[in-house]
């Protein structure tokens, strides 16, 4: 299965919604605490080969970078969530010395996440440490509108993928909170857990289902017609879970990366919900994502400066 070994201590990894051999990897030097910023554009041999994975070019920042996002409408255009409150557009369509085609430098603290919207596709939305969600669109230099609600950090976002209008968010303050950017305020806040929530993520097949991923050690499932209580709770993680990702491919499937180096595939319909357990990384796994391109082709991102890409069901360190 194809590796890739990182300079920098891996954030972020993203399939390309275009080209199912092409993934982007954001990396921070000293463990994103201090230091410089890596993002790499990987691609896949498409046969067996020596080198299974190839870089096709890299991009260096002053600071580190926490997240990553591929545009749904522009095939070479991508966006970096950088920890100097800046995002930071990039187009592989251009030179080298003309990256990044614009900086988008409006948060005060570190930009945690970004996400892209699959259905209004010129626009993305930014979570920070500044508590802020910020709405961007690509033909604007200035944020169209800035959601604060949240008592602290966003750590994610994610937008609705069946409602161009809604989406997300994660937060510190334990709180899940779903907006609806045309409404002057968050439509419903989920007190999601007791503990600091790190991710969600929506049901790629039903537009009600949100999954978050919590300092709790457990991956929730939601239904937002009726919150009080979460549809599933699944524990299997030891320590706090990092990111969550909902298949494109199966409703019923969830995948989960945590501080316990593994990255779980869960089944939250079923009693025994754990279907998968990978433990490649030797340090935390922070990063993950499934191809919507390939079915069951994955990748993970960790601490430990590694990136595997690998089909669920197979040894991630096969070679």
């Amino acid at each position: 299965m194809p590796v890739f070994k990182t300079p920098f201590n891996g954030y972020s990894v993203k399939f390309s919604p275009f080209y199912e051999h092409r993934l982007a990897v954001a990396t921070s030097q000293n463990f994103g605490i201090l230091g410089n910023g890596r993002l790499h554009i990987l691609d896949l041999s498409p046969t067996p080969s020596p080198t299974p994975i190839s870089e096709l070019t890299f991009f260096d920042t002053a600071d580190g970078i926490y997240d990553v996002a591929w545009s749904e409408s522009h095939d070479n255009l991508l966006v970096a969530a950088v920890a100097d409150g800046s995002l930071k557009l990039y187009d592989l369509s251009l030179p080298p010395q003309q990256n990044p085609s614009r900086s988008l430098p409006e948060h005060t603290r570190e930009v945690h996440s970004v996400d892209w919207n699959p259905t209004r596709r010129d626009s993305f939305i930014s979570g920070s440490w500044d508590d802020t969600i910020k709405l961007w669109t690509v033909d604007r230099p200035t944020s169209v509108r800035t959601f604060k609600e949240h008592a602290y950090c966003v750590y994610s976002v994610a937008w609705n993928p069946r409602h161009a209008d809604v989406f997300a968010s994660a937060s510190g303050d334990c709180t899940v909170r779903v907006w609806d950017v045309r409404e002057p305020g968050s439509t419903m806040i989920i007190p999601g857990h007791e503990h600091e929530i790190l991710s969600c993520d929506w049901n790629k097949y039903d537009e009600c289902l949100l999954a978050t991923g919590s300092v709790d050690k457990t991956v929730r499932v939601w239904d937002v017609r009726s919150y009080r209580t979460p549809i599933a709770v699944l524990a299997g993680h030891g320590y706090a879970v990092r990111k969550v990702k909902c298949s494109p491919h199966h409703r019923n499937m969830v995948m989960s990366c945590s501080y316990d180096m593994t990255v779980c595939m869960w089944d939250f319909m079923v009693e025994d919900a754990l279907i998968g357990k990978y433990d490649q990384h030797t340090e935390f796994a922070v990063g993950i994502d499934m191809s919507v391109l390939v079915e069951g082709l994955l990748a993970s991102t960790g601490w430990d400066e590694m990136v595997y890409v690998w089909q669920h069901g197979t040894d991630p360190r096969a070679t």
